[in-house]
C-alpha cells in the first residue's frame, strides 16, 4: 500500500510540475483533472474519471482558483482547503516562490516523524548552542546538555527554538547539510517539488524557499500524526534534560500561538487544533493552522508574508471566517 502511495504521489509530482511549468494557463489543454470545490467541476471532461489520489487525498488548485481577492487578505500568498472535503475556499498566489521562516519546523518534523526514534537521548553540539543571528528564538541548551530527542520536538514547534533545530537535524541527518538532503527528499515524497531547504529551522538562506502550496502538501501530510496533532495543540511544555555535569535542568516552554495562548479569538464554531508561526525580516510574518468547525470537518490555513504579526493573525481569522 505505501508502494502504491509513493508511485501516487511521484506522478502528482510530475503533473503538477507540467501543470506550473505551462504557467497555470490552460487547464483544459492539460487534461489534468483537479478536486471539485464548491460544486465546481474542474476537470477537463466530463467523461475522465480524477484518479483516487486527486479526487480524495489532495486539493489541487488551477489558476483560474489562484487569484482569489478579498480586502481583508492583503498577505502576499494564502490559503484555506477543507481537509475534509478536499475543497478550495480561498486561494491566492499559492505557487508564488516565497521564504517559509519557521514554517520550516514542519518539513524538519515530516523527516523526524518518518526517520528517527523519539526515545533518543540527544547531546547539544558547540554549533546548536552557538546561534548568533540577530533576533533568532533560542530555547537556551548548552553544549553538553543531553535531552530526549522526542523533547527537542516539543520545544522545537511550540517554542519555536532553533537551537533546537540544529541539534534535531545534527542527531539525525550528521550534519547540516546531510539533514537538509533528508528535508528536501521528504518535501518531493509528499509532492512538494517547488522548495529548496537548506537548514532545519528557516533562518534566512537566499536559497531557501518555498510556496503556500509545498507548506500544504507537507502539513496534510504531517496532520495524520497523531503525535504531531498532540505537539501543536499544546499551548506550553515543561521539559527536564541534564546539563554537562549530569544536573537536571527544567524548563517551560510557552507556544507562539495567539489562538492557543487565548490571546486572539477564532471564529465562533471554529476550533484551532494548532499550527506554526514563523517571522524572519526577509519572509515577513507566516502562519499555518489546522482547525475543525462544529461538524468535526478539518481545515488547513495559510498566511505567508503578512506585514506584522498583528496583521497576520487578523488574516487568519479573517480567512477562517470564510468556513461555512
Amino acid at each position: 500500500m505505501k508502494a502504491d502511495n509513493t508511485m501516487k504521489k511521484k506522478l502528482f509530482c510530475l503533473l503538477l510540475s507540467v501543470t506550473l511549468l505551462t504557467g497555470c494557463r490552460n487547464q483544459d489543454d492539460l487534461a489534468l483533472p483537479f478536486a471539485n470545490t464548491d460544486g465546481l467541476n474542474l476537470s477537463a471532461s466530463s467523461n475522465e474519471e480524477a484518479p483516487d489520489f486527486f479526487a480524495s487525498d489532495l486539493a489541487v488548485i488551477p489558476d483560474k482558483l489562484n487569484h482569489m481577492s478579498d480586502p481583508a487578505i492583503t498577505a502576499e500568498a494564502s490559503l484555506i482547503v477543507n481537509n475534509t472535503d478536499k475543497k478550495v475556499i480561498y486561494a491566492n498566489n499559492v505557487y508564488e516562490r516565497l521564504y517559509p521562516a519557521s514554517l520550516t519546523k514542519l518539513i524538519t518534523t515530516l523527516v523526524v516523524l518518518e526517520k528517527a526514534d523519539l526515545n533518543d537521548m540527544v547531546t547539544i553540539s558547540y554549533n546548536a548552542s552557538h546561534i548568533t543571528e540577530s533576533g533568532a528564538k533560542l530555547c537556551g541548551f548548552k553544549e553538553g546538555d543531553t535531552i530526549k530527542l522526542e523533547d527537542l520536538l516539543y520545544s522545537f514547534l511550540i517554542y519555536s527554538g532553533n537551537d533546537a533545530g540544529v541539534a534535531i537535524a545534527e542527531h539525525v541527518g550528521g550534519t547540516i547539510g546531510e539533514f537538509a538532503k533528508m528535508m528536501n527528499q521528504a518535501a518531493k515524497d509528499a509532492g512538494a517539488v517547488h522548495s529548496n531547504f537548506v537548514n532545519p529551522h528557516g533562518l534566512h538562506d537566499d536559497n531557501h524557499y518555498t510556496t503556500a502550496y509545498d507548506l500544504y502538501l507537507i502539513f496534510h501530510q504531517l496532520v495524520t500524526y497523531d503525535k504531531f496533532l498532540s505537539i501543536i495543540n499544546k499551548s506550553e511544555y515543561t521539559v527536564t534534560y541534564k546539563d554537562a555535569g549530569g544536573n537536571p535542568v527544567t524548563k517551560n516552554f510557552l507556544t507562539t500561538n495567539r489562538y492557543l495562548k487565548g490571546s486572539e479569538n477564532a471564529p465562533k464554531g471554529i476550533t484551532v487544533v494548532g499550527g506554526k508561526t514563523g517571522t524572519t525580516g526577509k519572509a515577513g510574518s507566516c502562519l499555518i493552522l489546522y482547525s475543525k468547525d462544529k461538524n468535526k470537518k478539518d481545515y488547513i490555513s495559510l498566511i505567508l508574508k503578512a506585514d506584522s504579526s498583528d496583521s497576520l493573525f487578523s488574516q487568519m481569522t479573517d480567512l477562517l471566517k470564510m468556513i461555512k
